[in-house]
């Protein structure tokens, strides 16, 4: 008589990236303070420079969407501050807390004695990181809309576009992380993260630099993540939106590319 036996759950599919989603949804349920807090950071640059410089300044002329009409300063640097947040969520998952995985908590030793592989742990960050990225610009978008300063119905497309931006800037990050060796090694991304954050067209717009500064500041990602962000929140919208989607696209391909392997690295030996 034949004997069916069911199969052992490591011999069917991998558990797959959801289920690293899923366990981190859980987590979070308890410390969802900390998704508030990083909503109230680009509040408080807002408040503080949007609206407050946006006193002395007044308006930024020409950006209005198709008219070229001027606009608000605080409409201005809102949709950049709107990619900042979708940025540092992502990599801020994808290095930092990933980092404490890694190197101090040795989380992923666990998730690896179950069905799940080295390529799923690396989709299901990403995707947790896109998630988190996400949600803090959507927070972000509802303290903006109730400030009055969305001026355009396309403002919408800011969530796509920050769900871009978290993907590029999380598979950044998933291959930084396997490169830092300790704690101290945050350093060096701060050195690039700052600068972008300050030159990236974030206050003031990309004419007010010479011709060859404009140059390097247009291959920034940031600068790309904000031109996604601002150009629809703005109301203008064409064909000038595909670079930035390319840009990023590509950024988060060569990002998992490059971090897949070297997770296999890290994890496995």
């Amino acid at each position: 008589m034949a004997v069916l036996t069911a199969p052992h759950p490591a011999a069917g599919a991998s558990a797959g990236p959801g289920m690293l989603v899923e366990r981190n949804l859980m987590i979070y349920r308890h410390t969802w303070a900390l998704l508030v807090a990083e909503v109230f950071e680009p509040v408080l640059y807002l408040v503080s420079i949007g609206i407050g410089i946006g006193q002395l300044v007044g308006r930024v002329p020409g950006l209005g969407g198709p008219s070229g009409a001027d606009v608000p300063y605080s409409a201005f640097v809102a949709p950049a501050l709107l990619a900042t947040a979708a940025m540092n969520g992502a990599m801020n998952e994808t290095t930092f807390n990933m980092f404490s995985k890694l190197r101090t908590n040795h989380t992923y030793d666990s998730i690896l004695a179950t069905p799940m592989t080295v390529r799923d742990v690396a989709f299901g960050e990403v995707l947790w990181a896109l998630l988190r990225g996400t949600l803090v610009t959507t927070g972000f978008l509802g303290v903006v809309t109730a400030l009055g300063l969305a001026h355009s119905p396309w403002i919408l497309l800011v969530v796509p576009g920050a769900a871009l931006v978290g993907f590029a800037f999380a598979a950044a990050g998933l291959a930084v992380v396997t490169y830092l060796r300790s704690w101290q090694d945050f350093q060096f991304i701060q050195l690039a993260m700052l600068p972008m954050f300050l030159f990236a067209t974030t206050f003031y717009p990309l004419g007010v630099y010479p011709r060859w500064i404009q140059v390097v500041v247009e291959c920034l990602p940031l600068y790309q993540s904000i031109e996604l962000i601002r150009q629809p929140a703005l109301g203008e919208i064409g064909p000038g939106l595909l670079l930035p989607v390319v840009y990023l696209l590509l950024m988060g391909l060569i990002g998992l590319r490059i971090a897949l392997p070297r997770m296999q690295r890290v994890l496995l030996h």
